[in-house]
């Protein structure tokens, strides 16, 4: 069992009964007393039990606290809040996210609807409608169609409850909707310095067009070379991998061309996205006796799966756990207070070095 669910399942038991014992909680959870008593720790920390002598309980106010600690958050009488999650995937990316929503869901006292929309539009739009039909509180969305123009209004801006958007931008002229994202255009600036410090100068980006970080890595990529001094190398400084997959003429055409720019010296590092073409990219390498990080330096772009490969890749890592959290609070808050002003969340990626660009 995972930390996050020894958790979920401690506040569960604190909240019924009120206060819990350590060692019937590891009975139940079949874990040593030791690792009960350090998720206690975890959780008195974060303002939502209480420890005492051999277990833990409830805070003095009878309510479960937030996440990071800031007070207990109202609930509409003594109603249980829901809030609802519809997320594209349940197998890439977004896992982490679902759970960082569900245990902080937990940790404020909400029930949590989640829907999967499979990358379907008109399926998110039915499954959000339904649970606003269903009375849930709040909604929490990642729509699959990304960011609407100025012109078009975004269908979840009619649906009347308190809505945050998760790693999803709002249309730039509409209602004010609240979001928490990824600063996804920091993180290529972040990979574009890394590069240029370890002294390549001939850097690329290779990534998938048609997705909603498609434009925002493409942003952070220029503006990281511009920094530097540096142009967008020719016809293959920016490859477009489009939504095919490996083994089709488009896609395996676009790898050739990169591979061959790297064979003669153009392109001496990539930012790549997402992990599963960079690890296809350093297997095709290899077959080409191309070295990384000698002939091409990489870092990688979400770090799901960057650190699996033979060679371990350098990624820039988002941090989906704290995208979820933050998400709720911003939802629980605005349930709490629907006067407070709107905000607006943006949180860096990290940089995580490993053997693919020469940083270790």
């Amino acid at each position: 069992m995972h930390a996050e669910d020894r958790h979920q399942a401690i506040l569960r038991k604190v909240r019924r009964h009120g206060s819990v014992r350590v060692t019937e909680v590891a009975a139940e959870l079949r874990v040593s007393p030791v690792t009960v008593r350090k998720d206690v720790e975890v959780l008195a920390e974060r303002g939502l039990v209480v420890r005492v002598h051999g277990g833990a309980r409830l805070p003095e106010d009878g309510a479960p606290s937030t996440v990071d600690g800031t007070g207990a958050v109202p609930r509409h009488g003594a109603r249980e809040l829901t809030f609802g999650l519809v997320v594209p995937s349940a197998t890439y990316y977004y896992p982490e996210v679902i759970r960082a929503v569900r245990e902080a869901a937990t940790a404020c006292g909400a029930r949590l609807l989640l829907r999967i929309s499979e990358y379907d539009v008109d399926g998110e739009r039915a499954q959000a409608r339904a649970m606003v039909e269903a009375g849930v509180d709040g909604l929490l969305l990642a729509p699959t169609a990304g960011t609407a123009t100025h012109a078009d209004s975004a269908w979840y801006e009619e649906l009347g409850i308190p809505l945050v958007l998760v790693e999803r931008r709002p249309r730039p002229v509409g209602p004010p909707v609240e979001h928490v994202v990824t600063d996804h255009a920091y993180g290529a600036r972040l990979a574009v310095h890394h590069l240029v410090t370890h002294g390549r100068r001939r850097i690329a980006l290779l990534a998938r067009g048609g997705t909603p970080t498609a434009p925002l890595l493409e942003e952070g990529f220029r503006a990281g070379l511009h920094l530097a001094g540096l142009e967008v190398p020719e016809d293959v400084g920016h490859v477009d991998l489009g939504m095919d997959r490996p083994g089709t003429p488009e896609y395996d055409g676009a790898m050739e061309r990169f591979l061959d720019a790297v064979a003669a010296g153009r392109i001496d590092a990539a930012v790549v996205h997402p992990d599963g073409d960079a690890l296809v990219l350093l297997q095709r390498l290899s077959a080409r006796s191309l070295t990384v990080p000698g002939d091409l330096s990489i870092v990688s772009y979400d770090d799901e799966v960057a650190g699996l490969g033979d060679l371990p890749l350098s990624a820039v890592a988002p941090s989906k756990h704290e995208v979820g959290v933050s998400a709720v609070e911003l939802l629980a808050a605005r349930v709490a207070e629907p006067d407070r002003p709107r905000r607006q969340v943006s949180i860096l990626p990290e940089l995580r070095v490993r053997a693919s660009s020469g940083g270790t």
